[in-house]
């Protein structure tokens, strides 16, 4: 089984052509009888043979990876996208409604337009330094509950995908916002809960909310690049902003 394993088409195709090498080389040698000549262009093509191993096995090869990386990552874009569509833009928008600190990072995250690496930036340094939180007693837990389960088969698929391999960040706030879901799921009643597991929820809410900040800002900015479009409707529905709406206004 080793033996037919290591001598699949690629290890016969590779010997055929050694052996076709040679009896070309020797059709040569009988043809010309020049034995000088046919040993310089040999020894010319092995010399040729390093370079060519480095264009083709080296250069080439991390073209070929870095162009299908690009092509993995732009579908696990378009799958950041159904996940916010689905279910990442609402979150935000419940769970910034009930954060006490808003005010102080709100305005900067209305995205404009206009918006360059450098606000992208910008902002994203004001936000390492925000102290995310969140008042759950304000929650209606239940009727989260309800929205988080009927959600879970959507985060099944999305967790299933491979494309998630390439993305760390966006696989952690699966998994975060997975987590908060059988927390929710695993309570028979969400009513006059303790305050201790309410703090412990909370700590699940926090934490699915900063990991939901970072990826939207980063989606933002993918769309801003590549797809003005699908971006004008973003900022059009953007969670912090209270005056959002698709529709487009004069």
């Amino acid at each position: 089984m080793g033996l037919k394993r290591f001598f699949g088409w690629q290890a016969w195709a590779g010997i055929l052509l050694v052996l076709l090498s040679a009896i070309l080389y020797y059709a040569d040698f009988m043809i010309f009888h020049k034995v000088s000549e046919t040993l310089y262009y040999l020894l010319g093509s092995l010399a040729f043979m390093p370079l060519e191993v480095l264009l083709v096995t080296i250069i080439l090869h991390q073209l070929l990876v870095s162009r299908e990386k690009s092509a993995r990552l732009e579908k696990l874009n378009m799958v950041i996208g159904a996940f916010f569509s689905e279910m990442g833009t609402p979150l935000l928008t419940l769970f910034s409604d009930y954060d006490p600190c808003l005010e102080e990072i709100k305005k900067e995250l209305v995205v404009q337009h206009n918006w360059t690496d450098r606000e992208f930036s910008s902002i994203r340094r004001r936000l390492k330094k925000y102290d995310y939180s969140v008042d759950i007693k304000k929650f209606d837990l239940q009727g989260l509950k309800t929205f988080l389960v009927d959600k879970r088969g959507f985060m099944l698929r999305l967790i299933e995908n491979p494309n998630l391999l390439e993305h760390e960040a966006f696989t952690d706030l699966l998994w975060a916002v997975f987590h908060f879901t059988e927390e929710l799921a695993s309570r028979k009643s969400l009513i006059d809960l303790p305050h201790s597991d309410l703090k412990h929820l909370e700590n699940d809410v926090k934490r699915v909310y900063v990991l939901l900040v970072w990826q939207w800002l980063d989606y933002m900015k993918h769309l801003k690049e590549n797809y003005p479009h699908l971006f004008s409707l973003a900022i059009r529905m953007n969670p912090f902003d209270e005056t959002a709406s698709p529709i487009v206004s004069a």
